[in-house]
């Protein structure tokens, strides 16, 4: 019986495989006319330009117009499939240099890809001060070490193979491309731009020596995505690094509310509990999520009511409203609103000031927050936030992302390739209302270096709160 049952197991799982592999392969050996990926390819510009909050925040109107130009002419074939669509279309959206209007990575490609077989780049990369180090060794080549600098592959410098990446990677500036380049790692976006290569001549500096080295691809399933772990951090920890220290990592602003606030609720109890004097709130490796979630958090340690944003501006247009109408529950007054207002309109909305927990509840002693250029989005935005009401000190490096942020995702498909786009539609102003296209600016500055798995931002912080 037990033989059978596992049996039975092992074949459902692989048919799952299989269907999914045969699926995969199809979507992605899907076939686009050049007529409709031009039709699809204007499309994109005017709805960017009749949709997004401000295109032209971080480039020129000229800029983008002579890039979609230069787009256009790549696409010369009959036909096309999904994975060169959307690279041409992530060239057009990503000249926009707003990390929250893109077209995301080609997962489905990248699947099938995988899944049949395929192999990739076996190195992965941090960047410190302007060079690529290597972070992870995937390949066979023993010898290769950590922190050693990446000079070239197969002929091309790494500043050349950057250059030809960046166009695939939304953001505002090169430092946010970076963190993104390190966070959804340099083998898969070399892949998407390169193709698949069986082998690479790769140049290092190691030990202040420039060697050179042939390096066999690596199995895209086996040897990188089953053996690697992200960057980004989604879970929970709540653990007591001292008798008066508790640390708390509050994961991804999303999901299930009423879990959430359990957890924090029950966090926050233990910590109080314990009387600790310390509390180190970790919004590092954090991609963000809804104020609804972070505001909870923040209730926690605020002393009296807050917003999450000193000024929250939409646009509203006619693509947006359409959506509305069909998607949205118009009785709402947040999606009421974008139907009040004229097409091509930019209006305020106003939230409520969030109110403070209880004083029984609430935490009141010394709060720490640690940021890296890996926190994204909303965690950036609760940085600035905490700072700018001074419910706690900041403590880490430079966020890759600004607090006043270009958000508040619109999410449509195109017509005919019907590939996801996501258009910034709001405007989140930080609660200090200075703008100055910098990220969250640590209070206690210390690099956090990728290279190892030292925690350095956690260790020199503890070290300084012993000395107090």
């Amino acid at each position: 019986m037990f033989t059978r049952k596992i049996f039975q197991q092992f074949n459902f799982k692989y048919s799952i495989l299989i269907i999914s592999i045969l699926w995969n392969v199809q979507v992605s050996a899907q076939q686009f006319s050049k007529k409709d990926v031009l039709s699809d390819l204007a499309y994109l510009k005017h709805s960017l330009e009749e949709t997004h909050f401000n295109p032209f925040t971080y480039t020129s109107k000229k800029e983008f117009e002579q890039n979609y130009q230069a787009v256009k002419k790549e696409i010369q074939k009959d036909s096309l499939n999904l994975l060169e669509v959307t690279s041409l279309f992530q060239k057009v959206i990503s000249k926009i240099n707003n990390a929250h209007t893109r077209i995301a990575f080609p997962i489905q490609p990248y699947r099938a890809f995988v899944q049949s077989g395929g192999v990739l780049f076996p190195l992965e990369v941090a960047i410190e001060n302007k060079k690529v180090l290597i972070r992870k060794n995937w390949s066979n080549n023993t010898t290769i070490q950590t922190g050693s600098e990446l000079k070239k592959i197969n002929g091309k410098t790494i500043s050349e193979i950057l250059q030809e990446i960046y166009p695939y990677i939304a953001a505002e500036r090169t430092y946010f491309k970076n963190a993104q380049l390190e966070s959804f790692t340099l083998p898969r976006y070399y892949w998407q731009v390169f193709g698949e290569q069986k082998s690479f001549e790769v140049e290092i500096i190691q030990n202040g020596k420039a060697v050179t080295y042939t390096l066999d691809a690596i199995q895209a399933l086996e040897d990188y995505e089953r053996k690697r772990d992200d960057i980004l951090k989604h879970n929970w920890k709540l653990k007591f690094l001292s008798n008066s220290t508790a640390y708390l990592r509050p994961g991804a602003f999303g999901g299930d509310l009423n879990t959430y606030k359990q957890f924090i609720d029950s966090s926050f109890v233990e910590i109080n509990t314990k009387s600790s004097k310390n509390l180190i709130l970790d919004l590092r490796n954090n991609p963000g999520g809804e104020d609804t979630f972070s505001d909870y958090l923040v209730s926690y340690i605020a002393d009296k009511p807050f917003k999450w944003a000193s000024k929250f501006e939409l646009k509203s247009s006619a693509l947006l409203k359409e959506n509305v109408r069909q998607t949205k529950d118009t009785t709402e007054t947040y999606w009421k609103s974008t139907l009040a207002h004229k097409n091509g309109e930019i209006y305020e909305y106003n939230f409520d000031l969030y109110k403070q927990q209880p004083l029984a509840k609430r935490y009141q002693g010394n709060v720490y927050v640690l940021v890296n250029r890996q926190s994204y989005s909303q965690s950036t935005v609760t940085a600035a936030q905490i700072q700018d009401y001074g419910f706690g000190q900041i403590v880490g490096e430079e966020t890759a992302e600004y607090p006043n942020l270009l958000a508040s995702i619109f999410a449509y498909n195109l017509p005919k390739t019907n590939i996801k786009v996501d258009i910034a539609k709001g405007k989140i102003h930080r609660v200090n209302g200075i703008e100055n296209n910098k990220g969250v600016i640590p209070d206690i500055y210390i690099k956090d270096y990728l290279l190892d798995e030292t925690d350095e931002i956690l260790q020199e912080l503890v070290k300084k709160i012993n000395l107090k």
